[in-house]
């Protein structure tokens, strides 16, 4: 019978975020898969717990998978961890899991602290729907189109970025995203915790004056939808009324379909758009 593998959150700061049952996974597995061994030990050695350790990690994933996998064939059970918070979370976990998915290993995830979901709920901003894009590429070009392409996103956006790349970041996301609200976390669950709630221009500006530290995850506000309508009620007044019908006819549409859509789109009664597309 395999084994399983057991995706064990720990704590992002505060050790004593660990959750009783994580304690009871990492003392009965055989063996422990850190990101890092040496920080995971510390974690261990808090909490009393020796156990087999190996590491796994962006540059060692395909090799170690492999290994991993064929371990929890012959029925050992694995913990794997990252550096702090929820494995397989803008970490190579995600590639094991997989592997394990195509093996029919067990995965059994044990809760635990995330980084976005604990800045997302403090910082202030609307939590219903959200996107979570981790890491940006360190590219200029590729960073830059895909903040474009979140440009129309409504959903609160949740983004990690480096202290390094701050600067570069903010107004990366200010020339893609114009003027929004943004909440700065940093330090989350430390002695040093802090949550700034303000603007990206404000923010781009604070940044300049006061050199950003500590592994940082931004919150931003997506675009509302009074913004997107006016953008587009805009857009269509640049078209004649004919022009517009005629654009929904060549999508497919027949002549009943497209005046109503125009008419959505003007937010003006069907009637309108009929008289004046038959003048």
């Amino acid at each position: 019978m395999s084994g399983k593998l057991y995706l064990c959150a720990t704590p992002i700061g505060n050790l004593g975020d660990i959750t009783y049952r994580c304690v009871e996974v990492l003392k009965s597995v055989d063996m422990i898969a850190a990101e890092d061994t040496r920080r995971t030990l510390g974690l261990l050695n808090h909490l009393g717990i020796e156990k087999p350790m190996t590491s796994y990690f962006e540059h060692n994933r395909r090799e170690k998978g492999e290994y991993l996998i064929s371990l929890m064939k012959e029925g050992k059970n694995i913990a794997l961890v990252s550096d702090a918070g929820t494995p397989a979370i803008s970490d190579p976990g995600e590639d094991l899991v997989a592997l394990c998915a195509e093996n029919d290993v067990c995965v059994v995830p044990v809760p635990g602290a995330v980084a976005g979901i604990n800045a997302l709920i403090a910082s202030g901003l609307p939590t219903g729907r959200f996107t979570f894009e981790g890491f940006l590429t360190v590219n200029k070009r590729g960073r830059c189109e895909m903040l474009k392409s979140l440009e129309n996103e409504e959903r609160t956006m949740i983004f990690y970025e480096a202290p390094h790349k701050l600067r570069t970041t903010l107004k990366d996301m200010y020339a893609a995203f114009g003027e929004r609200r943004i909440c700065l976390c940093r330090e989350i669950t430390k002695i040093h915790e802090e949550f700034f709630r303000t603007t990206l221009s404000e923010a781009i500006a604070h940044y300049e004056e006061n050199p950003p530290r500590g592994e940082f995850v931004l919150v931003i506000e997506g675009k509302s939808r009074r913004v997107i309508e006016d953008e587009q009620k805009s857009e269509w007044e640049n078209i004649t009324v004919r022009e517009h019908v005629d654009m929904y006819i060549k999508k497919g549409m027949d002549e009943k379909e497209a005046i109503k859509a125009a008419a959505k789109d003007r937010s003006v009664p069907k009637r309108d758009i009929y008289n004046e597309y038959k003048r």
